[in-house]
């Protein structure tokens, strides 16, 4: 049978003493957590023990002696051998370390048997694997479980998710150094003082004013929000669409999070506050970035006074367009009085939001300059403001779609209703299907007319709303850009992939063994290493949960809603979350 030892390595030069560990459940391993110096009092360890297993819930207990190179090097040992009676145990370990090496030696004393030495050619069974460790990267990790698993607290832990787990669980140990007094000194990862920062002090004293401040205000805000005014229907209705109010109030619940004042419950809920609250510190930070960008050398008069020009420009160029239509493009041969009546209907709707730009011009710039403001709130915020005012902009293009949509939908309908008349087909409302039905000449004869105009009709229709969806699909296409630059900056784990890349043992994927030491009749020792998690899996584990944006049907239900003419939102906001 093979006994692994884990033992750190800030615990190699400690002095002799006795060996603070836990022997893992289930498994023929033992974990090292700190070395106790002599001189020491067996009745004050064994109470100090006590303390920290109802402090810490850990089995923790003494697993044998640590002797280091001296002149009274046997009497030492004989000595710590002898305190195996004070501490009983199924097994006694006795390490030694070698002087002028830093590998050591291990002894295993079992209860009822002799005392053999891993590697002795009489116990072949019996072999000792030393794994060193380093206890500040154990300590401070977090050891994930496979890629796309779930940990389960009901489950039976692995060995090494035991190993992380002793160690992390193990803080009220670590908290004595070596310029504590207390009625022994400890050896283990904190032994040269704990760090502090004084700016880190008054951060922790003052974040629960400041949460608490925080909560009454985001209280004050959903109870406006509330509020019988807003709640009414075309208030509801503008704020479900408008993508600035979805954003608020996403950042409302992000502020929610944040702003509770206890206690993190567990390394998941840790990393998604820490995660939300980097995101909207460096949201405020580009937002504020932004704002001194606008108002630097009077870029919102400029861009206040090039917003009508161009405004004018495109109206020009959707008027030319229109003449194109109304004419032979391309030499298609299209119906005239159609083709003139739809195209006269578009250039007064041009015609008329010229007039409204026109009308607002004087405003346009005290507009814009609130407007600028706004990316106080977050760059996020902005760019939501600005999908607003594309949308706004081309409400024109927006309801040319509408028309052609419609239209054509209604003559696609109307084409193969008429098409089942021949075939002497029908569409059970009720049932949902195609029956069979019979009908006379006079509808057939009214059903051929109609079919017959409909299909005349349909080229000069099918054009109009190609062209506009073009044009519809090119603003659609912008607005989900600036949605998706939205849903990148709150969604991405800042906190997770800074902590990846400055202490990358933080997140720990797994461990590696490399060989330090092998040698005959000594036991094996290794050094275990963490892997840290890919930058993939990181935006996988921690990625933070935001209101999607993206089209609810497949690639091949949005052409076929295109070809049919139906009415497509394909950045239309759920509202469910998803990751």
């Amino acid at each position: 049978m093979v006994l692994k030892i884990f033992f750190p390595q800030c615990c190699n030069a400690a002095d002799s003493g006795l060996l603070i560990g836990r022997w893992l459940p289930g498994h023929n391993s033992a974990v090292v957590l700190a070395v106790i110096h002599f001189p020491f009092i067996p009745g004050q360890v064994k109470q100090y023990l006590n303390q920290l297993q109802s402090l810490t819930q850990v089995d923790l207990t003494v697993l044998g002696s640590w002797c280091k190179p001296s002149e009274d090097q046997e009497r030492v040992q004989s000595f710590l051998k002898d305190l195996s009676t004070i501490f009983p145990h199924e097994r006694w370990l006795q390490l030694s370390s070698e002087k002028g090496k830093k590998r050591f030696s291990c002894l295993v004393n079992s209860r009822g048997s002799k005392v053999f030495e891993s590697g002795d050619k009489e116990d072949k069974g019996d072999q000792v694997i030393c794994i060193h460790y380093d206890q500040c990267k154990v300590m401070l990790s977090q050891l994930h479980p496979a890629q796309g698993g779930i940990l389960n607290p009901q489950t039976e832990l692995s060995e090494l998710r035991l190993v992380f787990q002793t160690v992390s669980q193990s803080q009220a140990l670590f908290y004595i150094d070596k310029y504590d007094e207390g009625p022994f000194k400890l050896t283990h990862w904190q032994s040269e003082g704990r760090e502090g920062s004084i700016l880190v002090e008054l951060s922790k004293q003052a974040s629960v004013p400041v949460c608490l401040v925080l909560a009454w205000l985001l209280s004050i805000w959903y109870w406006v929000c509330k509020s019988r005014i807003l709640n009414l229907w075309p208030m509801r209705f503008v704020s479900s669409k408008l993508s600035s109010c979805i954003q608020l109030s996403h950042r409302a619940e992000h502020l929610q999070t944040i702003s509770v004042p206890r206690k993190a419950e567990d390394h998941t809920e840790f990393m998604r506050k820490a995660n939300i609250f980097v995101s909207f510190l460096v949201d405020v930070a580009l937002g504020l970035l932004l704002v001194s960008w606008l108002y630097r050398e009077n870029r919102i008069g400029q861009l206040a006074e090039t917003l009508v020009p161009v405004a004018d420009h495109i109206a020009e160029e959707l008027q030319e367009l229109l003449k194109w239509l109304m004419g032979a493009p391309a030499g298609l041969k299209m119906n005239r009085a159609l083709d003139q009546v739809l195209g006269r209907f578009f250039l007064y709707h041009i015609h008329l939001w010229i007039s409204y730009i026109h009308l607002l011009s004087p405003f346009i710039g005290m507009i814009l300059w609130y407007v600028g403001l706004s990316a106080c709130l977050g760059l996020t915020f902005a760019l939501s403001v600005l999908s607003d005012i594309v949308a706004l902009l081309t409400f024109h293009i927006y309801c040319f779609y509408v028309y052609g949509a419609r239209l054509y939908c209604l003559k696609i309908y109307g084409l193969s209703s008429l098409w089942r008349l021949f075939r002497g087909k029908k569409w059970n409302v009720l049932r949902q299907r195609v029956d069979s039905c019979s009908y006379d000449l006079d509808q057939l004869f009214i059903g051929t007319l109609l079919f017959t105009i409909l299909l005349f009709l349909l080229p000069t229709t099918a054009l109009y709303y190609l062209v506009f969806t073009l044009l519809r699909l090119l603003v659609v296409l912008f607005q989900g850009l600036l949605h998706l630059c939205v849903d990148f900056i709150n969604s991405f784990p800042l906190f997770a992939m800074g902590l990846r890349i400055c202490r990358s043992y933080r997140l720990a994927a797994g461990v590696k063994f490399r060989v330090l030491e092998q040698e005959s009749e000594r036991p094996l020792h290794l050094l275990m290493e963490i892997n840290p998690l890919t930058y993939s899996a990181v935006l996988q584990w921690y990625r933070t949960l935001t209101y999607s944006c993206y089209p609810k049907d497949s690639w091949g239900a949005l052409c076929k809603k295109l070809f049919i003419g139906e009415l497509i939102y394909p950045w239309k906001h759920k509202n469910i979350k998803t990751d």
